[in-house]
């Protein structure tokens, strides 16, 4: 099949500002074989009534209503009355460059299933972004770039949500939106990396990300700092955990003790270093803080890495690298 229908997913609440700049940027793709199969999660503004407007002159744009809460079941209600061989989701309130899906639908096409399409994403604001979001963009783009985006998983998510492509059949493999684990787009791409699919490089930017004080990404709760932790140690346990090699957390700080009380609380053995004289010695939640020279005494370890400074990551990286550790194997940078 030359053009492949392509199904957009994209769930919507309360984004009437943005959905019409939203949709006539798919309007104006250079592909036109797609559908558009959009959601209202009980938004309570003029949301509903734009994206009716559009699906009055565009028979392509199919408008429903969540019959749940939340952007999950919104999920799955957009997935199950898609009719693509190819899928993307988008988000109500950002925009796509005009040879987006063209793009994303040509290298999926030429590699065939078990691949992951991906693009450069670029956040806009009009009260500018911060130096947090700007580096993230920067880290997420320089790992698209080279389609290395699982080398650093346990950091961040590693595809944009907005800003993927798979054939149905694959998204079908790996249980589609069938799960109830928020953040559920980083939930996705752990599971696009338990099922192996490889990450097409792309040197393009495709995706147009808006942010504003009130974005989901920044006021939900299940977007939270914990959600995040519990998601990265459940496929870490599942996924890269050796059971027989024992397991060290590197950093006593606000997240090394957040990873270690998750681990207390599963039951799970670790050993817990720093580098922090004041604290080496001490007993925190009953768990005694240790050198990192104690890493010498243990057998073959694995390490997660809580530590966020750059300056102290990279002298960590060196001390890995001195002992010819290997990254996703050995030690596991988890922010």
């Amino acid at each position: 099949m030359q053009n492949p229908l392509v199904s957009i997913l994209i769930p919507f609440k309360n984004t009437a500002l943005f959905l019409p700049e939203c949709l006539q940027s798919i309007l104006n793709q250079t592909y036109s074989n797609w559908e558009i199969i959009i959601v209202d999660d009980h938004s309570t503004d003029t949301s509903y009534e734009y994206v009716k407007a559009f699906t009055d002159v565009d028979s392509r744009i199919i408008l429903l209503k969540n019959d749940g809460f939340g952007i999950i079941p919104a999920l799955k209600l957009d997935y199950a009355h898609s009719k693509g061989e190819l899928i993307t989701r988008m988000d109500s309130d950002d925009i796509m460059h005009p040879s987006k899906i063209e793009t994303l639908a040509s290298k999926l096409l030429s590699h065939g299933k078990n691949h992951v399409a991906t693009g450069l994403v670029h956040y806009f604001s009009e009260d500018g972004i911060s130096d947090g979001y700007r580096k993230y963009e920067n880290w997420l783009n320089q790992l698209t770039r080279t389609g290395t985006n699982y080398s650093e998983i346990y950091k961040e998510c590693v595809i944009p949500s907005p800003c993927w492509m798979v054939y149905k059949t694959d998204l079908e493999a790996v249980n589609a939106f069938n799960t109830s684990r928020y953040p559920e787009d980083y939930d996705l791409v752990f599971r696009f990396y338990e099922a192996e699919f490889k990450v097409i490089p792309c040197d393009s930017v495709l995706h147009y990300w808006r942010d504003y004080g009130t974005r989901a990404s920044r006021t939900d709760i299940n977007y939270a700092e914990n959600s995040f932790i519990d998601i990265k140690l459940h496929y870490f346990l599942k996924l890269n955990k050796q059971r027989a090699r024992p397991l060290v957390i590197w950093g006593a700080g606000k997240r090394g003790k957040s990873i270690t009380k998750r681990l207390k609380t599963l039951e799970i053995p670790f050993h817990w270093v720093c580098n922090n004289p004041k604290k080496i010695g001490k007993h925190i939640y009953d768990h005694e803080m240790k050198a990192v020279a104690h890493i010498d005494a243990l057998k073959h370890p694995q390490c997660i890495i809580s530590v966020a400074n750059p300056e102290d990551q990279s002298r960590i990286k060196s001390y890995f690298k001195s002992r010819n550790n290997q990254s996703m194997q050995d030690y596991f940078f988890f922010c």
